[in-house]
């Protein structure tokens, strides 16, 4: 399992075990040669370790919002 580094813990939230689980999944994943699509899920993840967690959230959904919006 990959440890985070001192400047990764001072950004992530690892609280419970379960958090340094995902992070280690998601390095796994970055270090893996993966689609456009895939890298703007596993940043995305990424951004759910963080303590203001909602504000990424937010960004991702109306980025989702302005892409389906002009298809209709």
């Amino acid at each position: 399992m990959r440890k985070p580094s001192n400047r990764e813990q001072k950004k992530y939230v690892f609280k419970e075990k379960k958090d340094f689980i995902i992070f280690d999944k998601i390095s796994q994943l970055e270090s893996k040669k993966l689609s456009v699509e895939d890298k703007k899920l596993v940043k995305f993840l990424r951004t759910q370790l963080e303590d203001n967690w909602r504000t990424p959230l937010v960004n991702f959904l109306d980025k989702l919002l302005v892409k389906y919006n002009k298809k209709h």
